[in-house]
């Protein structure tokens, strides 16, 4: 993190007005704008938070972009979970350093990469898509952000009910329309005291999910939530919440796994 910006690397760039822009360096490549043209030869070399400027003399922060960057600003093919959900995931599943996480569907990749941070090396990431070509997109953004595809990731596409038999995961998060179809399945493969997580956007499907999971007799503390993000504007003395808020994206279900008595 501390090298001077190469080619290949991701590169974010914000200007005065707090605008920002994701960028891959590539040498000769040009990065064009109302700002106007910025050759990527005047950032490659340079250190993070140096400033740089623009042929119509702009000023522009070089920086390397954080994960929450990356997640808002990449090209993306289906909806991605939004970081304020993301957080909640991984600590209300308890996903942490050798976990064993089976994840569908892997969408455009947001949560899959989340998931493969938070187990590192040690544990691993089985996540499995629907769609070859939401696959496929998944793929090349996790590529790009790792710069390489991680050992503890495997990608999957197929239906995530065929998997859960082989995995044996100890934590399986779901980002699917239909949740309770997975159920059944980790009645019989999820491990004693796992958790299963889902995130679903209506409040009909995080019902159905909650009913049966109840249903099943094998889980307990069932709780579902949602997260609401609120900034606040600080500036002299004016302190004050901003107009805008994030609100409403997806109701998150977690549940702990029991053995039968």
């Amino acid at each position: 993190m501390s090298d001077p910006l190469a080619a290949g690397d991701d590169c974010l760039l914000i200007d005065d007005k707090g605008r920002y822009y994701l960028i891959g360096l590539t040498e000769g490549g040009n990065f064009h704008s109302h700002l106007g043209r910025l050759s990527h030869a005047a950032i490659i070399g340079v250190e993070e938070g140096s400033s740089v400027f623009s042929e119509k003399g702009s000023r522009l922060v070089v920086l390397r972009p954080r994960f929450f960057d990356y997640i808002l600003k990449m090209k993306r093919g289906a909806q991605v979970v939004y970081p304020k959900d993301i957080g909640p995931i991984l600590v209300y599943a308890d996903i942490g350093p050798g976990s064993l996480v089976l994840e569908a569907g892997t969408g455009s990749g947001a949560l899959t990469m989340a998931l493969v941070r938070a187990v590192g090396p040690t544990g691993r990431v089985v996540s499995v898509e629907r769609r070859a070509d939401h696959a496929d997109h998944a793929r090349q953004a996790i590529d790009r952000f790792f710069g390489g595809l991680p050992a503890s990731l495997e990608l999957r596409v197929g239906d995530v009910e065929d998997v859960v038999s082989e995995v044996q995961p100890d934590r399986i998060v779901l980002d699917l329309p239909q949740p309770w179809d997975v159920v059944d399945a980790a009645v019989i493969s999820l491990q004693g005291g796992g958790v299963f997580c889902s995130y679903v956007p209506t409040v009909p499907q995080m019902q159905q999910t909650v009913e049966t999971l109840r249903a099943s007799g094998a889980f307990i503390e069932l709780a579902s939530f949602e997260t609401f993000l609120r900034t606040w504007n600080v500036d002299g003395r004016s302190v004050r919440p901003d107009h805008r808020m994030i609100g409403h994206t997806g109701f998150i279900t977690v549940a702990r796994k029991v053995l039968p008595a």
